[in-house]
Parts: structure tokens; C-alpha cells; sequence
């Protein structure tokens, strides 16, 4: 079981907590594999100056069961980059879900990979200074219905909520391919059983 997550530079440090679960997912389930894939193999610079690496660039990528686009201030410069989008179209392909966490789901929108789907995005930013990105994908992504969520799940496409939220999403996906022992194994061992419970409560998840 291979999960991809995509990089670029300017993604938040904290949307690489999708990268946390699976490490820590890892221990319950060792047959899975993570790799790092970005516009190109190599250095990438998060926010704020966090320097990761990229085990793949877009263009020799293997297939995967599961890529997860993170989110981050990058997010709008990728919107524009054709290889990001064209690779995003081609990965999502009824074998491979294809999942968003935080404004990972806006670059998804501009691949067009969302339109016709219900999904969500981060909702939250510091009053006066930005639109919610949720805003943004109501007003810029008409073919997009747009939901305020944990997640929405319409098949092979996932799109998560903002920021933590991404923690949340992941184990989703380990239920979704791995089965609802692993996920709740792989939250419990994280101190995340009572977190994932209490925004189950208080937020909602879609399956279309």
C-alpha cells in the first residue's frame, strides 16, 4: 500500500502531520509505504523555512493508492502551474484516491478534478487579512459544491478541512484502505483517540 503526499514550496509544516500518521501508522501496519512528491525531485521550501525533500518530481511520479495534496500559503502559485494540474488530472484515476487536506483542496479545484463533486477546504484565517479559502471556492469554483466539513468523501476523491484537520482526514484514508482496525490502532498510539472522537461530535462527514 503506497500513499504519495505533494509538496511544494510555501505548504505549511503542519499539513505534513499527514506524513506523521502514516509514520506512526507504519507500526500497526508495516506493508505501508510513503513517498514525497513535488513540481520537482528534491530541496523543497516550506513556510516559514522548513526544508524537506521530495522523493519524486511530477513528471516520473509512480502510480500510488493514495496521494494527499497538502495545503499551505504556496497554494495559489500552484494553481497556476500546469505540470502541478496536469498531474493532479492524471492522478486521479478511478484506482487512486486522490485526497486534499487545507487549502489543498483549492488546488484541486483549479485541475477541475472537483467539478461536479461536493468538497470542502480550510474555513478558518485571521479576520481582515484573507477570504476564507472556503469563501474562495464557493466565488471562484461555481462546479464545485462547496460544504463546510471534516471531510468530504465522494469516492475516489477526499477533501479535508483546514490545518489539524489533515491529522483527521489521514486516518480516514487508513480506514478507508486499511480497515477501521488499523485507524483506530493507529490513533490510539498517537494520544488521538479522544481529539478524533470529539471532532467527529462536533464537525460533519460527507460521503457522497
Amino acid at each position: 500500500m503506497h500513499f504519495g503526499i505533494f509538496i511544494y514550496d510555501g505548504v505549511e509544516p503542519i499539513d505534513l502531520a499527514t506524513f506523521g500518521v502514516l509514520s506512526m501508522a507504519r507500526r500497526v501496519a508495516p506493508q505501508l509505504r510513503i513517498s514525497t512528491v513535488a513540481p520537482a525531485p528534491g530541496p523543497v521550501r516550506l513556510a516559514n523555512d522548513l526544508e524537506v525533500h521530495a522523493n519524486f518530481g511530477v513528471a516520473n511520479a509512480p502510480a500510488f493508492d493514495a496521494l494527499i495534496v497538502t495545503g499551505g500559503p504556496g497554494w495559489e502559485a500552484q494553481c497556476k502551474q500546469a505540470p502541478t494540474l496536469e498531474y493532479l488530472r492524471r492522478a486521479a484515476r478511478p484506482d487512486t484516491i486522490v485526497a486534499s487536506v487545507c487549502t489543498g483542496g483549492m488546488i484541486l479545484a483549479a485541475s477541475g478534478v472537483l467539478n461536479g463533486l461536493g468538497a470542502t477546504t480550510k474555513k478558518e484565517v485571521i479576520e481582515g487579512r484573507e477570504v476564507p479559502p472556503l469563501q474562495r471556492l464557493r466565488d471562484e469554483y461555481p462546479k464545485v459544491d462547496a460544504k463546510t466539513a471534516l471531510l468530504v468523501d465522494s469516492g475516489h476523491i477526499i477533501t479535508g478541512g483546514g490545518v489539524t484537520l489533515c491529522i483527521d482526514l489521514t486516518l480516514h484514508l487508513l480506514e478507508r484502505l486499511l480497515g477501521a482496525e488499523v485507524a483506530a490502532e493507529t490513533a490510539r498510539i498517537m494520544e488521538y483517540t479522544a481529539a478524533r472522537a470529539a471532532n467527529r461530535l462536533q464537525l460533519q462527514t460527507i460521503v457522497c
